[in-house]
């Protein structure tokens, strides 16, 4: 990574505004899961230990540019308090004299949370005096840690670098941009990725992408069924993207004529609707008409585990089926399961997308996957080769210099 790591900067007294990503699941005010606060812990310790003074944004949730007390970070802090086991302060707002008094007033090693940066529609729209008033609150130095919000060029993950003397990488940054630029770069092979998830429409540009750079494709889910369609097979009631049918032809034909490996479900389990007690498992020519393919069959599932036993660097992103209903998690459990076994074997695995890190926490596999990215959209748009306003807006390395201070 050419961009200045936290492990670069001279922070010993100084004030610094590091962004995290603290958008975490609420229910009923409490925090359903902390993974995000837990995963930004060594970039806060690493800051603590050197003296520094930290100063902490986020946002949560949509407010829409209002002040919205059900996304109010206020529970976080009280969360981080705990993990941290040192006191956190807070600002009932991100800007203004509240947050200036309390920044000036932390101590080496101190901790503030500013409230939800959302709540001021100047964020989303990256306005610069919004970006000012913020690097106001540090002294000339940023850190971002947060690569879940590194696709959105916002005032707290880009504009702000405009108003300060350095911009780093926290250390779960710095791991994220290594392990999938690695992959997209200079991959062991066989390079495998794994794509399943709702829409082709979401992830054209992975696909395009990841062509071009992997030995082989899986793709599953309710994605694979524009693919199928797109070939004259059967496909019942299964979802479909009928206005993206002549692209997935087209990639399809793209892959044969390049005799690159991408492969379709060969079968699946079928129901009349997600809510139906009684399935079937058929091959994909033999469909019926009004049910639906909700998981890869088993064949499907024999294929991709061959594959992936095979595969050095394996990227997965996106369930193989309706995951949240049992009856068809089966196929998405197995993929995570065949992930870790490869990985166990010396294959470097990458995991990215809501479902995808529930299915290898359920399966008991999250351990051995080798990194587990907290970017959604962020991870999407990396793998789909486009530049992050948030990690091009950190400061570069000077050439020659293993140290910038």
């Amino acid at each position: 990574m050419n961009k200045l790591s936290i492990r670069d900067l001279e922070m010993n007294g100084k004030r610094v505004f590091i962004r995290v990503d603290f958008n975490v699941p609420l229910e009923g005010g409490k925090i359903a899961n902390d993974t995000r606060i837990r995963e930004t812990l060594p970039t806060l310790r690493l800051a603590m230990d050197r003296g520094a003074r930290l100063v902490l944004a986020s946002h949560l949730g949509r407010p829409k540019g209002q002040v919205n007390l059900k996304y109010s970070l206020a529970p976080v802090a009280e969360r981080l308090r705990g993990l941290l086991g040192k006191p956190v302060e807070f600002s009932s707002d991100c800007v203004g004299p509240e947050a200036e008094t309390k920044s000036h007033a932390l101590r080496y090693g101190g901790v503030l949370l500013l409230e939800n940066v959302r709540f001021h529609p100047e964020e989303e729209a990256n306005e610069a005096e919004f970006s000012r008033r913020l690097a106001g609150l540090c002294d000339q130095m940023f850190v971002c840690d947060a690569f879940g919000s590194a696709h959105r060029a916002h005032a707290s993950v880009a504009g702000i670098t405009k108003f300060v003397r350095q911009s780093a990488a926290g250390l779960l940054m710095e791991k994220e941009i290594t392990y999938l630029g690695k992959a997209l770069s200079n991959p062991e092979r066989p390079f495998v990725a794994v794509l399943g998830g709702a829409k082709v429409s979401d992830k054209i540009e992975v696909v395009q992408n990841l062509m071009k750079l992997a030995d082989a494709m899986l793709i599953g889910g309710a994605m694979a069924y524009t693919f199928l369609k797109s070939q004259g097979l059967p496909v019942g009631k299964s979802l479909v993207e009928n206005d993206k049918l002549d692209l997935a032809r087209k990639l399809l034909e793209e892959a044969r004529q390049r005799d690159f490996r991408l492969l379709l479900p060969a079968d699946h389990v079928l129901a009349e609707s997600p809510n139906s007690g009684t399935t079937q498992t058929t091959d994909i020519a033999g469909t019926p008409d009004g049910w639906m393919g909700l998981d890869i069959g088993p064949k499907t599932i024999a294929q991709f585990q061959q594959e992936i036993s095979k595969a050095r660097t394996i990227i997965w992103n996106g369930p193989l089926g309706m995951f949240e209903k049992p009856a068809f998690a089966q196929g998405t459990l197995a993929i995570a399961r065949a992930i870790a076994a490869a990985t166990t074997a010396g294959a470097t695995s990458i995991i990215g997308g809501g479902d995808s890190i529930a299915a290898a926490e359920q399966s008991g596999v999250a351990e051995q996957i080798s990194h587990i990215s907290t970017g959604g959209g962020a991870s999407l748009e990396f793998l789909a080769g486009e530049k992050l306003p948030g990690v091009e807006a950190l400061t570069d390395r000077p050439a020659n210099s293993k140290e910038y201070r």
